[in-house]
């Protein structure tokens, strides 16, 4: 029998935090949720769900019988997420604030504000598990590979992973998906939140011109051959298919880079286009899970969430930062994008993507 522990769970009115609550309430540890507004801008259009959220997790909580605050967060929100996160596209870069989030207002905001109220632990609905090994408290991948969210963790520090824990992570989706009709939870039949945490699914390039001056230019070959016109750089990211407007028999186009100082964005036609093959990357403001940082050597890391392990060579450089190799080149390396390292199942920590080999992003400004 697991000892009962005052928890604090952040439950965002999705099926997963509902779950986790449940869980463990029937496990009999003393459970409250915290319901946590972390966007006010716009929470009256169409796309942002906040107020339908809020009314799900108090629907959760009435019936689970435990009680919930409401909790806002919004100012250090925009101050330490989304403020980085439109300074990171106007340099040209595609950030990943979900990953800020979690570091800076979930497992920081929130843990502070749980342990206030004198919780032990904090639980989420993260897809991603936790085990104490030789005294560290390891992040593990969630045994769910689809869902497996320890990319989006990585930046958790020692002492944040100290005070949570992720009921879900041995779980699978569909049995999550049960146990919420099980429990009989409101949410149980409730589509999974695809988009960015403050964003939800409304039109990207749309929601980023409200706060960001549009900037028209070129899209070049990169012979030089212009076949088209950009809303401006920061709107495009590597890789990207869609939206580009290019006409034309044979193969698709995609991004495979930026001239910031030129302003025109480099396209090529064909998915496996060598420009869009990288070799290695370097990468700057490191995190590590772990008190010691991994030593130099043989890993495997992910530059984006749901890509298979790539095997890499860990090398550190001066000046805080660190290169990783890849044994076979890997498909749109994105600068402001994590690399995220693993040793095995664990989440070692990573950080965040500065250049790569083939130079995508060029004419960045030293200002």
């Amino acid at each position: 029998m697991t000892t009962p522990q005052n928890i604090i769970v952040g439950l965002s009115g999705g099926v997963d935090s509902s779950v986790t609550a449940a869980l463990l309430k029937q496990q009999g540890h003393q459970v409250r949720g915290v319901f946590m507004q972390n966007w006010e801008d716009d929470d009256n259009d169409e796309y942002c769900s906040i107020k339908q959220d809020s009314f799900d997790a108090i629907a959760v909580v009435d019936i689970l019988g435990i009680d919930i605050d409401i909790v806002n967060f919004a100012a250090q929100y925009k101050d330490k997420v989304f403020a980085y996160f439109l300074q990171e596209y106007s340099a040209g870069r595609t950030p990943n604030p979900d990953v800020l989030c979690n570091a800076e207002i979930k497992f920081k905001c929130f843990l502070d504000y749980a342990v206030g109220q004198g919780a032990d632990v904090i639980a989420t609905g993260h897809y991603a598990r936790k085990e104490v090994r030789n005294g560290n408290h390891c992040l593990l991948k969630g045994l769910d590979q689809n869902k497996d969210q320890s990319y989006f963790l990585y930046r958790l520090q020692p002492h944040q992973l100290a005070r949570a824990i992720f009921p879900l992570g041995g779980l699978e989706k569909p049995e999550v998906r049960r146990l919420a009709t099980e429990f009989k939870l409101p949410t149980a039949a409730k589509k999974d939140s695809t988009g960015i945490c403050f964003i939800g699914e409304r039109p990207f390039r749309e929601f980023l011109q409200k706060y960001l001056p549009t900037d028209n230019g070129e899209m070049v070959t990169p012979e030089g051959k212009t076949v088209g016109r950009h809303v401006g750089l920061t709107f495009y990211t590597l890789g990207q298919r869609k939206g580009l407007g290019i006409g034309g028999a044979g193969e698709p186009w995609f991004v495979a880079g930026k001239d910031l100082a030129a302003n025109k964005l480099i396209v090529v036609q064909g998915h496996d286009h060598p420009l869009l093959y990288s070799n290695s990357l370097v990468m700057d403001d490191l995190s590590w899970t772990l008190p010691e940082r991994p030593a130099a050597g043989r890993y495997t890391c992910k530059t984006r969430y749901r890509m298979a392990d790539a095997p890499c060579e860990l090398r550190y450089l001066d000046g805080g930062k660190a290169e990783l190799v890849f044994d076979e080149p890997q498909w749109a390396v994105t600068p402001g994008q994590s690399a995220v390292l693993y040793d095995g199942e664990i989440c070692l920590g990573g950080g965040i993507i500065t250049a790569t080999d083939n130079n995508a992003i060029t004419g960045v400004s030293t200002d």
